[in-house]
């Protein structure tokens, strides 16, 4: 699974996107219990590093509600790294009763986004809204609502699946503000042999 998927952007970034064959930037940032995480812990694991929108994003929540009902399918070796543009104390408040066992992060200033050359797109936000209706009256029926956004509303998701040695197997660009690698892709890499 070295396969490497981009999206189209309305703006450049400061710098190049990541793709299958790079290796992981470092990154140190705050998790959700107001300890410091460094993504050197992941050392020796596979992991899918995520990047997600602002902290009360509603398709964000969703997709952290996918990931944690589904985490014991990816196997016992196999982690995720979670990472929201917000403020630590937003990201508390909209995200901490996920319940997660895997590590989430504050990017307050997106700085990482920026090092992973994660987009901005108005037409993305726009795209989502529309074609992703349904999935978001969903999100909003689970009581995930946007009443406090702090962060840019028009970053758009990203998803890197990472092996052992920190080298990016895939880099998923999302299309719209919803659109994540399936999850399907992500246990396959997580259940996979080398």
């Amino acid at each position: 699974m070295d396969s490497s998927t981009t999206a189209n952007t309305d703006s450049e970034n400061m710098h190049g996107k990541k793709k299958a064959g790079d290796k992981v930037t470092p990154i140190t940032l705050f998790a959700i219990d107001g300890s410091t995480f460094s993504l050197e812990a992941m050392r020796g694991q596979r992991y899918m590093l995520s990047f997600f929108r602002f902290a009360a994003c509603p398709f964000c929540n969703l997709r952290m509600h996918e990931l944690v009902s589904n985490y014991s399918k990816l196997g016992g070796s196999f982690s995720i790294v979670a990472i929201f543009h917000s403020p630590l104390e937003n990201l508390q408040r909209y995200v901490s009763g996920h319940d997660a066992i895997f590590p989430v992060l504050a990017d307050e200033e997106a700085r990482y986004y920026r090092e992973y050359a994660i987009e901005r797109s108005i037409s993305g936000v726009l795209k989502g809204m529309v074609t992703r209706m349904p999935t978001l009256i969903k999100a909003m029926a689970k009581g995930y609502l946007p009443t406090r956004i702090k962060g840019d509303m028009t970053i758009m998701p990203a998803d890197f699946l990472v092996d052992e040695r920190g080298i990016i197997r895939t880099a998923y660009y999302g299309k719209d503000e919803g659109d994540h690698l399936p999850f399907d892709q992500v246990k396959a890499f997580a259940l996979s042999e080398v």
